[in-house]
């Protein structure tokens, strides 16, 4: 196992500077005011006995004079010594002595130590550049196609299974890889050999990283840590001698886990673009990775894991069995999920006796262990900032409210005919909402603004995990989604800006009826639309190819068309029947600003007509 370099105590370039400094001045001594002048002028000046001292050093001499020269100088070299030399200084007086002259040697050093000088500091930038890299590297002395994996010793990781909630079917298929690298003799006895490849699969924030770590820590091996990004460089080659030299080290510390995450920077289809060509060195970089994961040999236990939220754009030969032979499914957690990773989160906070973990985790459909983590810290948050002793359920209730809404920001102030306008349109949402049997019950409407553009918000809460919706469900989701709007045509028989978001949502539904799960009576059971493979082969085009004829497109967009006028008709409707209702609820929101389910007044129930 790789061991951790001590750190020097001068850095590198400040020692290199050092040394540039000692070598420069001992092999170019200082000439600042001496004059180069020729052996017949410093005859001259010796028989004008303006000469006061010589040193003789080899062929040269040096000395001074007792006069300035025109140029203000004293001291002065020359390149000739006469045999007579000495005789002609003690006639005239002059002190003299001699040096040592340049030998061979020095000579010879003096050309060879500035090259070595400046070779050993490039070596050492190279290894700063290149992360230790030295000579040996893919790419020579920069040392840039060393791999940037992190190498996490099996002691230092102290993560398990233990710590990881909300995954159970995902924990189960990576205990068995566990004791493949635990007692692989087990396993071969009948044959079998441990998979070479496991691809985790889910939306951001499930917790992918999380269990590969845990893995590495209940298995208790080496873990090598990197990402996609990391092996593609700007210079070509550099991200395949990165992927060679990871797993070189991999083979030597074996068994270990090699992890590498948003596997999709490295793992896009190849020519998926128009304008990527064969040679691309995002291609040679998935291309080396192919051969090295088709080259394992199987005695060797090194397990590949790596995640990715993007499945559908990875190439195809990375999914093929014999590479990656298993692909997890990392979902966000349904309720059971949520409470157990609410355990987890919140036992180092002090809670309040009547926090119920089932009551918070009702509350947070939809939400990933990272955005139960932030909501139990906003929580603690709130808890702190009013000087509470302990965090209580309505600490909670305000953290999922800004994880979902946005902060609060009081002091944005609407004019008032704004508020009035706003007032209804989130009535209009709750009334309608409270009107449909079955529709989410509404716990909370508000007109302070928040984030970007809330002018104000009204808050579901689903009673129960969904994972299929009817086509009477999906018309009762478009028409509270434009209950908002229909209020605004009732009261102010005008509409504003403020119903824009609505508005996307409830056409991205009756598209999907209509394109995806053919809910629509005239067009028929067919699906001209996919959710999934949307990525594959469309990369950097902003178009996708359509699949059915301009007749049939103008039938979809008159279909999406009649499902949205349908539900803000029987929105209107309900407002209509309700419109006492609809006044007396305004009024208050406008007084109190925010008003729980309790103090909504209830609406008459209206069926589907």
């Amino acid at each position: 196992m790789a061991r951790p370099q001590p750190q020097s105590l001068i850095p590198g370039w400040m020692l290199a500077g050092l040394l540039i400094a000692a070598t420069l001045l001992a092999l170019f001594p200082a000439t600042e005011g001496v004059e180069t002048i020729p052996y017949s002028q410093f005859e001259t000046l010796l028989g004008q006995d303006k000469v006061a001292k010589v040193t003789v050093a080899g062929e040269t001499l040096r000395g001074e004079l007792r006069e300035k020269l025109p140029s203000g100088n004293v001291r002065f070299v020359t390149n000739r010594v006469p045999p007579d030399l000495a005789a002609a200084l003690g006639k005239h007086n002059v002190e003299f002595n001699a040096t040592p002259g340049e030998t061979g040697l020095s000579r010879l050093l003096s050309w060879v130590i500035p090259p070595l000088l400046f070779v050993g500091i490039w070596m050492l930038a190279a290894r700063a550049m290149g992360g230790g890299g030295g000579l040996g590297g893919g790419l020579g002395a920069l040392g840039a196609g060393r791999s940037k994996a992190k190498l996490v010793a099996e002691t230092e990781i102290k993560v398990t299974f233990d710590d990881v909630a909300g995954v159970d079917e995902a924990k189960e298929e990576l205990r068995e890889i566990v004791e493949f690298l635990r007692h692989p003799k087990d396993f071969e006895r009948l044959g079998a050999h441990i998979p070479r490849g496991i691809l985790l699969v889910g939306p951001p924030g499930t917790g992918k990283t999380l269990l590969a770590r845990a893995m590495a820590g209940q298995a208790g091996v080496p873990f090598f840590s990197t990402n996609g990004a990391e092996f593609v460089e700007m210079f070509v080659g550099v991200g395949a001698a990165r992927v060679r030299d990871l797993f070189e080290q991999a083979r030597q510390v074996a068994p270990c886990i090699i992890f590498i995450d948003e596997l999709d920077a490295l793992g896009r289809a190849r020519g998926a673009g128009p304008m990527m060509g064969g040679h691309d060195e995002k291609e040679q970089t998935l291309n080396q990775l192919l051969a090295e994961m088709d080259g394992f040999d199987r005695s060797v236990a090194i397990v590949i894991l790596a995640a990715t939220n993007r499945p559908e754009i990875l190439d195809p030969a990375l999914l093929r069995a014999g590479r990656f032979d298993r692909q997890v499914l990392v979902d966000r957690p349904d309720k059971k999920g949520r409470i157990d990773i609410l355990k987890i989160h919140l036992q180092k906070l002090t809670l309040a006796p009547d926090v119920s973990l089932e009551e918070i985790a009702a509350l947070t459909p939809g939400f990933t262990g990272a955005d139960l983590a932030n909501l139990a810290n906003e929580a603690a948050v709130l808890a702190t900032r009013r000087g509470a002793e302990a965090i209580t359920t309505a600490d909670f209730v305000a953290a999922v409210e800004r994880v979902i809404a946005g902060l609060e920001k009081k002091s944005r102030v609407l004019i008032p005919r704004e508020r009035r306008t706003v007032a209804y349109h989130e009535m209009g949402h709750a009334l309608v909402a409270l009107s449909i049997p079955g529709a989410d019950p509404v716990t909370k409407v508000s007109i302070i603004p928040r984030g970007i553009a809330a002018l104000g918000y009204t808050l579901q809460r689903p009673t129960e995990d969904r994972f299929l919706m009817s086509q009477r469900e999906l018309e009762d989701r478009m028409t509270v989604l434009l209950g908002g709007r229909a209020a605004e045509i009732l009261v102010n028989d005008d509409v504003s800006t403020g119903a824009a978001d609505d508005l996307a949502k409830a056409t991205d539904i009756a598209r999907g009826m209509v394109l995806r799960f053919g809910m629509d009576p005239q067009l028929g059971p067919v699906a001209l639309d996919t959710e999934q493979g949307q990525f594959l082969g469309q990369q950097g085009q902003f178009w996708a190819p359509r699949r059915y004829s301009e007749s049939t497109a103008g039938a979809v967009d008159a279909a999406v068309r009649a499902l949205v006028l349908a539900a803000q008709e029987r929105a209107l409707a309900i407002l209509r029947e309700n419109r006492g209702v609809l006044d007396e609820a305004a009024a208050e929101l406008l007084a109190h600003e925010t008003l729980d389910a309790g103090q909504i007044p209830r609406p008459m129930m209206v069926g589907r007509g």
